[in-house]
């Protein structure tokens, strides 16, 4: 894009207006009334006549761009406004407010996007629904034939919904509900059973999930994360992707390059470019074998309208190319936004659109100017490029994503500047192995493992930008929040564009690197000096660290709902070997985060309980500590474990745990088979309970167990399961609770809490205080709460 424009073209605005009027209209029409957009219209319309009419004889340059403007102000207040009107008055709108059953038959807009939750319970992490974007064809709701062609939002199971493709047919049972999102969209529907009715497939969509298929396969080659990331970058196919890697791409800044944009559409034209330029091919035909590849890329991806918003994008920007205009880039980009936003008014609140429109421009208007700014004070054009386009898209794009992500990555723009260099060639090198693979798939490993440098260089850069201290900060989310950011850009450009008050931002942000970053990263209050044990803040599960005398080494009891938490809890803790993993018994919400205690460290083994259910938790416990080469072990009653300055003993379950699916219905025994801890620290005694309930708790008392510890992690979570004879029994000085904040179990119990301070103990929330640190202090027991 850089090559194309340069500082000494001047640019064409005349089409800006009518795309902002139309843009901002329509917006305005979806996230209040239909009425904004007409009265916007019929403004703008008002205002374009005048001008018109003032200046009918003389015809200025820019008369045509205010006949443009006429012209959109006329779709505006006319068939756009007609179209929100419908929408928002569609019969289904008002039967969603009342949750009525309906049955409907639509036409998939989308892929199935996969909604990733935590584990819970028996419940397994991962995804269990799926998001559908849909057409109706027709509707029947409460047994009634309702007229209707809207657009609804199908909220449906993992299992049998997942395969579906964009533009099959397929009839769908449910209940209505309204919808959440400021769009087209007139109600969501949560899809009961599995499709019925479905229609044929286009062939081109068959090729292109084959495709997506075959790419997949040939990735297999690369280690899990590197195969997962390697389709997100070339197809947007992130179902490979882990919810670790996901949120450490989000914290860095980097979640746009696993999403198909215009960014994706430009690398691949930009090869077939620089390869005909090479071959000195003509402009005209460049641009038309360019296109065709666009085309191509496009079906790859699915025709997606996320998808088909970058191919117009980069169209239009290939027309302007074919026609020898470099400045016609600007009006190109405002075409193609007037197009978008009259074929599909939910673009104008559809984030990727924003995203990609405001990085275009960036590219055009802002970077061009600053690699010349920089080349004439003598950086080099390669490393000039290297730092302007990041740092451009980052700040035209910051407001968006603030509000759409209600943070701020402060660690954006490094990041993307370090991503950069390896962007294009991961693509380039996805594309070939996508092409190679849907008919000769071993050549396809040979570009899959070339793209493999590439893909775990961003998998370094994301994580360790994510685990920079303060790399994120917590932002108002929505437009409010993203409008707030933008107040905030135009302050800062205010600030930069003055040199007296440029001066004075570069003494501010001295202050904060003098003050904030010795506080936060030179000499961090965490961890706390002398820690027995810290309570990781997981979010609604349990995670355990106890540490050894051996800095470095600690013992992991449970590992939390999900991959991601219990890894930051340690990489926050400095532990980097890990001489046993117990999971006190197999509910999702304890052993879903293993893989990610894996991450970076040394693992001794993992050892569990009697209990082998539910049986999906045991094979994955098993496969992932035999993909590591770990032993795995069983830990049975008396048990004893030893490590400078630290002990354990197994002192419970007194029983087996159920060994049938059947036997467990509500997860009562898999909790009461919980592996019960007492360990021996520098701080005391600590009691680990896993998630032990009544029946188990009644076991350890009656068997006469020496249960007093100092200190007690509370069983499952706090739940009002709790006997007091056993609170009394342990009779903690500190009580640590693991749970998550805003659950909807009710944990922990007011009644189990009160039992505790009434008992004399010192209670520690994880929802409430993050992670917490069981310290000794002058050779007392104190607890040291990281915060939020």
């Amino acid at each position: 894009m850089l090559t194309e424009v340069t500082t000494s073209e001047r640019h064409d605005y005349r089409l800006v207006p009518p795309a902002v009027v139309l843009w901002l209209g329509v917006l305005a029409g979806l996230l209040w009334t239909w009425w904004a957009a007409l009265v916007g219209g019929l403004a703008a319309a008002g205002v374009a006549g005048a001008l018109l009419w003032r200046w009918r004889r003389s015809r200025p340059r820019w008369f045509s761009g205010i006949a443009a403007l006429l012209l959109a102000a006329v779709l505006l207040a006319g068939p756009l406004a007609v179209r929100l009107h419908d929408a928002q008055h569609d019969p289904l709108r008002a039967l969603a407010d009342r949750a009525a059953p309906a049955v409907l038959h639509v036409v998939a807009e989308e892929r199935p996007k996969p909604v990733q939750s935590a584990g819970y319970a028996g419940q397994q992490a991962g995804a269990r629904l799926v998001v559908i974007p849909a057409t109706v064809r027709w509707a029947k709701v409460s047994g009634a034939a309702v007229e209707t062609t809207a657009r609804v939002v199908l909220l449906a199971p993992v299992q049998g919904w997942a395969a579906l493709l964009p533009g099959q047919e397929v009839t769908a049972g449910g209940r209505l509900a309204p919808p959440r999102d400021a769009d087209l969209t007139v109600a969501a529907v949560y899809v009961r059973g599995p499709p019925t009715d479905l229609g044929p497939v286009s062939w081109w969509q068959r090729a292109a999930e084959a495709t997506r298929a075959a790419l997949r396969g040939a990735c297999s080659v690369l280690s899990e994360d590197a195969a997962g990331l390697l389709p997100g970058l070339v197809v947007g196919d992130t179902s490979g992707i882990s919810p670790q890697v996901q949120r450490e791409f989000t914290d860095a800044g980097l979640s746009h390059l696993t999403a198909v944009s215009g960014s994706n559409l430009a690398v691949v034209a930009g090869a077939v470019l620089l390869l005909l330029r090479a071959l000195r091919v003509g402009p005209r035909l460049s641009a038309v074998v360019a296109g065709s590849a666009l085309v191509g890329f496009v079906v790859l991806t699915g025709g997606e309208p996320s998808v088909l918003r970058a191919g117009v994008m980069g169209a239009v920007a290939l027309l302007a190319l074919a026609l020898g205009r470099r400045r016609s880039v600007l009006p190109a980009l405002a075409i193609a936004v007037c197009v978008l936003v009259v074929y599909d008014p939910a673009m104008a609140v559809n984030f990727g659109f924003a995203l990609s429109v405001l990085a275009t421009a960036g590219l055009v208007l802002l970077a061009p100017r600053w690699v010349e700014a920089m080349s004439t004070r003598g950086v080099p054009p390669g490393i000039a490029e290297g730092l302007a386009v990041p740092l451009a898209a980052f700040l035209v794009t910051a407001p968006v994503l603030a509000g759409m992500a209600g943070q701020v990555s402060v660690v954006s723009i490094a990041a993307n500047v370090l991503a950069a260099p390896v962007v294009a060639p991961a693509t380039v090198l996805g594309v070939v192995t996508a092409v190679l693979a849907t008919f000769w798939p071993a050549a396809a490993r040979l570009p899959a493992l070339a793209a493999g440098p590439e893909a775990h260089w961003l998998l370094a850069v994301a994580r360790h930008a994510s685990r920079v201290p303060g790399a994120v900060l917590p932002w108002p989310g929505g437009w409010w929040g993203g409008v707030l950011a933008l107040l905030a850009v135009g302050v800062l450009v205010v600030l930069l564009r003055r040199p007296r008050l440029r001066v004075g931002l570069a003494l501010v942000l001295v202050c904060v690197l003098l003050v904030v970053v010795p506080v936060r990263v030179i000499a961090p209050g965490w961890p706390p000096r002398n820690w027995s044990m810290v309570a990781c803040d997981v979010g609604q599960g349990d995670a355990e660290v106890l540490s050894t005398a051996e800095p470095g080494r600690a013992v992991v009891v449970d590992t939390g709902p999900e991959p991601g938490p219990v890894d930051e809890c340690l990489a926050r803790l400095g532990v980097d070997r890990v001489p046993l993993v117990v999971l006190s018994h197999l509910h999702a919400d304890h052993i879903s985060g293993l893989e990610s205690v894996f991450d970076g460290r040394s693992v001794g083994a993992v050892a569990v309980g009697p209990g082998r259910m539910p049986a999906w938790a045991w094979r994955q416990v098993a496969q992932i500590a035999g993909r590591h080469g770990v032993p795995l072990l069983e830990l049975e009653l008396g048990r004893r474990l030893d490590w400078p300055g630290l002990s354990l003993e197994v002192i419970g379950p007194r029983y087996p745990g159920p060994q049938q699916e059947r036997d467990d219905a509500d997860g009562t025994n898999i909790n009461n088979a919980s592996v019960v801890l007492r360990a021996v620290t520098p701080a005391g005694r600590v009691l680990l309970t896993g998630d032990v309930e009544l029946l188990a708790q009644g076991d350890l008392l009656a068997a006469g167990t020496d249960l007093h510890a100092e200190v007690l992690k509370v069983p499952h979570h706090g739940s009002r399961f709790s006997l007091p004879a056993f609170l009394s029994a342990v009779s903690p000085r500190l009580a640590l609770i693991s749970v998550g904040a805003g659950n909807s179990y009710g944990h922990p119990s007011r009644s189990t809490v009160d039992s505790l301070v009434a008992g004399g103990a010192l209670v520690a929330r994880t929802d409430t205080d993050g992670d917490a640190a069981v310290v000794t202090d002058n050779g007392g027991l104190a607890v040291v709460r990281r915060g939020k």
